[in-house]
Parts: structure tokens; sequence; C-alpha cells
């Protein structure tokens, strides 16, 4: 990758470990399956009405919106309104960058050289350190909850790789917005059959208290800079890129949640969970970078990624 798309990437790792101290103030304010809905919801309804198609096919953008957008954050927000605590989420949701590169080369048949396989085996043993630590402090349905959105945001981050890739009429940004649009309506079916219309109601009613506008300030920066500004930017690199390049990038975002929960809420990490945040980053940084210089994936490789669908019709 490039210095500036790596620098691209890690900001995207800050905003969005940044973000789970903003959904942590939302959650205490808003049931967590409707507090998704509203996020998308607050974005898909501008985008229907002033942002233009992004010149992908539907089946991608539907199975990008189902997993980035439903399978993640319903699993996710779940887990922190069940006691998840913010910073060991941001651990634990980097299961998604594993998850990514098995079925990126399984399914799009993207390459792996050794330098990415040791780099993610790295990365993911600095994980094992920190979560080996923190396990006592939480349940195991909430752990569970959250290995599940980094599921979701595996499948996401596939979606949006053949969306985008080789197909020179799609928007990255346009592509997020509209992304947006697949969530509200199911998730907000879920909300109301099991968080019911009077746990709604009520958070709506006692917005005027702290908690409530420490809520909507929440809100406002997982739609502007979690949603918006991250998602487009991980949204335009992963149309540069094979996913497997892009997806240990995210890897760097425990390393921000846990010490943004230690500053912001007092959660401590212990030493161990310190050293296997370090050793997350050496993992990336070996893993994402090559001896000879790299340049964009502008050409062959995206083109060699095979469409499953089209295969399927054709056999």
């Amino acid at each position: 990758m490039l210095p500036l798309h790596r620098l691209l990437a890690v900001t995207v790792a800050v905003l969005w470990g940044l973000n789970f101290i903003a959904i942590a103030a939302s959650l205490e304010q808003f049931p967590p399956l409707f507090l998704v809905a509203l996020r998308f919801a607050l974005i898909a309804l501008p985008t229907l009405l002033f942002v233009p198609w992004p010149g992908v096919p539907v089946r991608w953008l539907v199975l990008y919106g189902t997993g980035f957008g439903i399978l993640q954050f319903l699993f996710l927000y779940s887990a922190m309104a069940a006691g998840m605590p913010a910073g060991l989420a941001s651990l634990v949701l980097q299961s998604s960058a594993p998850f990514t590169v098995v079925l990126g080369a399984a399914l799009l048949r993207e390459r792996l050289s050794r330098r990415q396989v040791i780099g993610i085996v790295v990365a993911v043993g600095g994980l094992c350190l920190v979560g080996v630590q923190r396990w006592e402090s939480a349940a195991l349905l909430p752990f569970l909850l959250t290995v599940a959105g980094g599921l979701g945001w595996a499948l996401g981050n596939l979606g949006n790789r053949l969306a985008s890739a080789g197909n020179p009429d799609a928007k990255p940004l346009h592509l997020v917005l509209w992304m947006s649009v697949v969530p509200p309506v199911p998730l907000l079916a879920a909300s109301l059959l099991t968080e019911g219309t009077e746990r709604i109601a009520t958070s709506f009613t006692t917005l005027a208290t702290t908690t409530g506008l420490l809520a909507l300030a929440g809100l406002a920066y997982t739609i502007l800079l979690g949603t918006l500004a991250g998602s487009g930017l991980w949204t335009h690199l992963m149309a540069r890129y094979p996913a497997s390049r892009v997806a240990p990038y995210s890897l760097l975002v425990p390393v921000v949640g846990i010490t943004a929960a230690w500053l912001v809420l007092g959660e401590r990490p212990a030493v161990l969970e310190l050293a296997g945040s370090a050793v997350v980053v050496a993992g990336v940084l070996y893993g994402s970078s090559r001896r000879r210089q790299e340049t964009p994936a502008t050409g062959s490789a995206p083109e060699a990624i095979p469409d499953p669908v089209a295969a399927a019709e054709r056999a």
C-alpha cells in the first residue's frame, strides 16, 4: 500500500476505536436494536432523496448492507447492552480481520503471501493476549455476540469488495451511503417485536437529560465520523487493494478503543493488555508492508476476482 493509503487506514482505525465510546454513551439512552435502526435511518433518508445510485450491482450492495450494517451492529450493540465493556468489545470485534482474510481467500481466491500470513498470525496472537487478560470481565454471551458481529463485518467487507473492485462506475462514498438503506426497516421491525414501543418512546421523552444529550452526541459521532468518514475511507481502500491487504488495519482499532476506554470510562488496561496491543501493531505493520514498492490494485488484481453468481449462471 502507498504511504498515504496506510495513513488513511490508520485514521479509520482511530475513528472506529473512538466509536465504541460514542456507542456506549448512546446505549445508556436508547434500546440497542432501535439505536442501530435510528443510526442508519438518519443516513438513509437523505441518501434516498439526494444521493445518486452508486453504480454497483444490487446483490453486492445488499450483501454489504446486511453484513456491515445489520449483522455487525445488531450483535455488537446487543453485546454492549448485555454488559460487554467498550474496550473489550473493540478488541473482540476485530475477529473480522481474520474472518475477512479467510473468506477472501476461500471465496474470492485472493492470494496470501507468506508475509501477510505471518503478520495476521502475529496480530491475532496479540488479540489473544489481550483476550486472555480480559476474558473474566465479560460473560460468555456478550463475548459470542461480539464475535458474531465480527463475522458480519467480514461478510460486509466481501460485499464491499465485490461491489467496488474492477468497477470504474462505482462511487465509494455513494456506496457507503446507499448501504445505509438496507438496515433500518428490518432492524426497526426487530426492535418493535423485541424491545417494544414503550421502551422506544421513553428513550425520546427523556432526551433532555444529561444522559440523553450525551447519547445524541454519541449518535452524531457514529453517523458523521464512524459511518460517513470512517466507512467512506475504508470503502475507498477496499476498492483499491485486496481485502487481505486492508482488513489487517482493523486490528489497530482495539488499541485505540482500549486506550480511549481507559481514559474516558476508567477501564484500566493491564500490562498484558498493553503488551498484546503492541503485538497487534507489530503484526499489522509487518503484514501490510512489502520489500518491493507496491502499487494500487488498479488492473489485474481486481479483474481476477470471480463473480460467484456469474460463475453459477455459466455452470
